[in-house]
């Protein structure tokens, strides 16, 4: 894919894995829209890249979502590329879950309902483009999922799932459709501390913008790389001991 001339949507742009691709497709020549939920986080981002074009929006919300659209083929009618990237992920204990519903079906929205809505709402107009790029960042856990976040881990699943099929119908068209699977990466997904263990960010972020202009469709980085490559009996074990080992190292779960 050709990474320079674009201009290009970043949904959860302002932190994270979202900003680090930003940095970079900056660099490479693009024009930037990063969108987050937090006006003060899309400031920092501001602050510290000024090229970048910021916008307050809850992917979450349907609404939001539909104003979104209508301000970016308003503001930006160029916009060939969506990054779909914003997501949270909630430890949840099936046979504990005292929240009320809004609390689980959050993750659901941002997780799903968002990246799906935008695809659907701006596929119309990505398939006018000379090249347009729609790309989903799902996660290692769509193929291995962990038991300690059974719902991000379906909400992944469905986006890989979504991802395979969306790439199947624009296949004669100029959309490409390409899929972001992280590892654990050193950013706050989750709450801040939780992932001090993954992948060095700027690392994983190099790598899957390399790959991504080398025309990779299907994208991991360490051990998520792996699993696309597993045979499932082998991603069953290994769940199962992950979740062994977690068990064993939060007993209070």
């Amino acid at each position: 894919m050709e990474l320079s001339g674009n201009t290009i949507l970043i949904t959860g742009g302002a932190t994270g894995i979202g900003l680090a691709f930003a940095s970079r497709l900056l660099e490479a020549g693009n024009r930037v829209i990063v969108v987050g939920r937090r006006e003060d986080k899309l400031n920092d981002a501001k602050a510290a890249y000024p090229e970048l074009i910021i916008k307050a929006c809850d992917v979450s919300n349907e609404q939001d979502r539909l104003a979104l659209v209508e301000w970016v083929l308003t503001e930006h009618p160029e916009v060939n590329v969506l990054v779909n990237n914003a997501g949270i992920q909630q430890r949840v204990n099936v046979a504990r879950a005292d929240k009320d519903w809004p609390f689980y079906q959050n993750e659901i929205a941002i997780n799903v309902e968002g990246p799906i809505h935008l695809s659907l709402l701006l596929v119309p107009h990505f398939q006018k483009q000379k090249r347009a790029a729609i790309i989903n960042v799902s996660s290692g856990l769509a193929i291995r999922p962990g038991g300690w976040v059974p719902i991000y881990s379906a909400t992944k699943a469905a986006i890989h799932s979504f991802t395979q099929s969306l790439r199947l119908q624009m296949e004669d068209s100029s959309v490409r459709v390409i899929e972001v699977l992280p590892p654990a990466v050193n950013t706050d997904l989750g709450g801040s501390g939780l992932h001090t263990f993954g992948a060095p960010l700027d690392d994983f972020a190099d790598s899957v913008v390399d790959r991504i202009k080398r025309g990779d469709l299907e994208i991991g980085y360490g051990d998520s790389e792996q699993r696309l490559h597993m045979a499932k009996a082998e991603n069953d074990l290994s769940a199962k001991a992950a979740w062994d080992n977690f068990r064993k190292n939060n007993p209070d779960f």
